[in-house]
């Protein structure tokens, strides 16, 4: 068996504030499970999909105090909707971000709460993602990164190099999962994260096992009040195992 990319885990003071903000940004519907959660899909959606990966929002204290790990890079189709596009997210909240990225084509920005994303030029690659072009991950180790979720999945490993790594779903549809090499070291709780699940005739306890044979970890936090799991990769970049869909 196998599981899929299904959304998006983003950590936020203000659950709802920032929900509207990313439903703006993308064109995307907003619904709510309960209080503290907003989730996020494309109006009309069948979840799980792989035409989209989603995004659940979920109102948590912590602050943020180190660049995230795993961010979004969004689709742009000529220079001229970049430029708009850029403009319309500085107008809902959005702020122009320094990360040490230099001069680059794309633009690097933050949303409300100061979650970092991209705004790329227009690439011929991304022209039928929809708006995320790519959920991207820094690492240390892109090959290693790339076994361990071309295993963990059953989308397709594209491109496989010392500095990146891309796979998107066997299906040919929806964002790329990418990671990139980088010099920064993990620190602290990933506030945004993967979620996977099997699909229906899976079940938790064969993935998880499967996936610890992989590489997966423990991160080694209380987990008696949830139906799901909490693993982390072989870079110690917590995911969860939801139920299967």
């Amino acid at each position: 068996m196998a599981t899929r990319l299904v959304q998006i885990n983003m950590k936020a003071h203000d659950d709802v504030a920032l929900g509207r903000f990313w439903a703006e940004a993308l064109g995307w519907g907003i619904d709510s499970e309960g209080p503290g959660v907003t989730n996020l899909e494309p109006v009309g959606f069948s979840y799980p999909d792989p035409a989209a990966v989603c995004i659940d929002i979920i109102a948590r204290p912590e602050p943020k105090t180190a660049k995230n790990r795993v961010h979004l890079d969004l689709a742009t189709t000529s220079a001229a909707h970049q430029e708009q596009l850029v403009a319309r997210l500085l107008d809902l909240g959005a702020t122009l971000a320094d990360v040490g990225q230099g001069d680059v084509p794309w633009t690097v920005m933050a949303d409300p709460e100061g979650n970092e994303f991209c705004v790329l030029e227009p690439r011929a690659v991304y022209g039928d993602t929809g708006p995320i072009a790519a959920v991207v991950v820094d690492c240390a180790d892109p090959r290693e990164m790339a076994r361990f979720w071309d295993g963990a999945m059953d989308w397709t490993l594209h491109e496989v190099a010392d500095t990146h790594a891309t796979l998107r779903s066997a299906k040919g549809v929806g964002p790329y999962l990418e990671f990139v090499r980088t010099p920064d070291a993990k620190t602290g709780w990933n506030r945004v994260h993967l979620d996977v699940a099997p699909y229906r005739e899976g079940d938790i306890p064969t993935e998880e096992a499967r996936l610890r044979a992989l590489g997966a970890q423990d991160p080694g936090i209380d987990q008696s009040t949830i139906s799901w799991r909490i693993l982390s990769d072989p870079e110690g970049n917590e995911f969860c195992l939801l139920s299967p869909r």
